[in-house]
């Protein structure tokens, strides 16, 4: 060993002989252990309850209460009901499901979406001084219905159906005149066979 180094006794490192660690060592593991513990407390005093996540909120639209694109139109409900029909079965994309015309209907099928199409005579008022029908779509329960598929289609009823409702009109007084035609033609042979007998 050098001679300018001094030798420690053993003594001065551990204060305490026969211990393995000295006593300020254990009181600050001691000291660490209770403040880490304290720190993961959350059941205590001032632990605050975890925050609860809202669930996702859904926002529900109220039903619609009209439908979207209804019209009314000065013409008599059933020629308006024949019109609808006509129109309807000439569109391409229209699938012809089934008609009513004691319950004034169409079930019909238009992109997809599957609807009842109601003309509906209006009653005389103040305001209605004409022969008006109100035209209207439906779900097949009955309800008003917003969609874009029925209003697409309800504008296309309400832009073609004054000239539809003439060609009906047309056609029913051409067959009408036929029947009465056929109706004198046969009231005249069966006249002739009641001259001769």
């Amino acid at each position: 060993m050098p001679a300018h180094r001094k030798e420690i006794p053993m003594r001065s490192i551990h204060p305490w002989p026969g211990r393995a660690h000295p006593m300020p060592v254990r009181l600050a593991l001691l000291l660490l252990f209770a403040s880490v513990a304290a720190g993961c407390d959350t059941v205590g005093k001032h632990a605050r309850a975890p925050e609860a996540v809202a669930p996702p909120v859904e926002i529900v639209l109220p039903p619609p209460t009209t439908t979207r694109g209804e019209f009314t139109i000065e013409a008599d409900k059933l020629d308006t009901w024949n019109a609808v029909g006509q129109i309807a079965v000439r569109t391409p994309g229209v699938e012809y499901q089934g008609r009513a015309q004691m319950l004034d209907l169409y079930a019909l099928r238009y992109r997809g979406e599957e609807f009842l199409i109601l003309t509906k005579a209006l009653p005389a008022s103040a305001t209605i001084t004409r022969l008006t029908t109100k035209v209207t779509a439906t779900s097949s329960r009955g309800a008003p219905i917003d969609s874009d598929a029925v209003a697409e289609f309800l504008v296309l009823l309400q832009r073609e159906l004054p000239a539809e409702i003439e060609s009906v009109r047309a056609r029913q007084a051409a067959e009408k005149r036929a029947a009465e035609k056929r109706a004198a033609a046969k009231k005249a042979k069966h006249g002739k066979k009641k001259k001769k007998s």
